[in-house]
Order: structure tokens, then sequence, then C-alpha cells
């Protein structure tokens, strides 16, 4: 187990991949974007972008560390690792486009991108809709 000396958090491998130190005090997505590497920072500008098109009242900030989209709610989170990009629309939007999502890596809210694969933007705009949608409905209940 190693735990970092910067958070405190603990992996299991000393070897994990961890940004604290780059985004304690990071308060903007474009802050956060601007502290990554440069062919991940193209990336991250576009799923803004995708995102911001699918949800353009959404208010952009910074939540659990991780760039977010909320209107009355988080809609999605989306965040840079060494190897992909984590995106993180919830349980129910994994469960919804689980045929959409074949192959990828998935958990109970979050899918991967591999950064060694195009990314598949129309995918995020979907569900990012999808999202708005979804929260549109059960606020009108």
């Amino acid at each position: 187990m190693w735990q970092c000396p910067e958070c405190g958090l603990s992996f299991v491998k000393n070897n994990q991949y961890h940004n604290c130190n780059k985004t304690a005090a990071i308060t903007t997505i474009k802050e956060y974007i601007k502290v990554q590497p440069k062919d991940t920072q193209v990336i991250l500008k576009k799923i803004c972008k995708v995102i911001r098109s699918a949800a353009p009242e959404a208010i952009e900030k910074i939540t659990w560390r991780m760039p977010t989209f909320w209107q009355k709610e988080n809609i999605i989170h989306f965040a840079a690792f060494k190897k992909h990009i984590g995106i993180y629309p919830g349980s129910e939007a994994i469960e919804v486009f689980a045929k959409d999502l074949t192959g990828y890596k998935t958990s109970k809210g979050a899918i991967q991108f591999p950064l060694d694969k195009p990314i598949d933007y129309d995918l995020i705009s979907k569900i990012t809709s999808w999202r708005i949608k979804n929260i549109t409905q059960n606020i009108n209940k």
C-alpha cells in the first residue's frame, strides 16, 4: 500500500498515477486542462466543447478535483489519467448506454476512453444530452 505524502490518499500500487499536487489548488476547468500534458489538453478541450454544446446552460466547476458540468445536479465529470480519459455520467447512464459502451472499460458510474484510440466525442455528446433530458424530466415530475 502506498500513501501520497501530499494528500494522504492510499493506493494499492506505489506506481499509481496520481497528480494531487497539480490539481489541489485548481478552481476552473481551464486551469485543470492547462496542467495536463499537451496532447491530452487537445482532447480535454474538445470534450469540454462537446459537453458545452450538449449542455449550454450548465455551470462549469471543479468537483472532487475533476472538471464538472452542473445543472440542478452534477451532469457529468471528466478527468485525465496517464492512459485514459475518465468520463463520469453516473450509473444510470452506464446502464442506458451499455450497448454503445461495448469495448470500453466501465464501472458503476464511469467510462474509460483510452488515449491510444480515437475518442468517441459523439458518444460523449449523446450521454450528456441524455443526462440533461433525464434531469429535466426528473425536475418536472
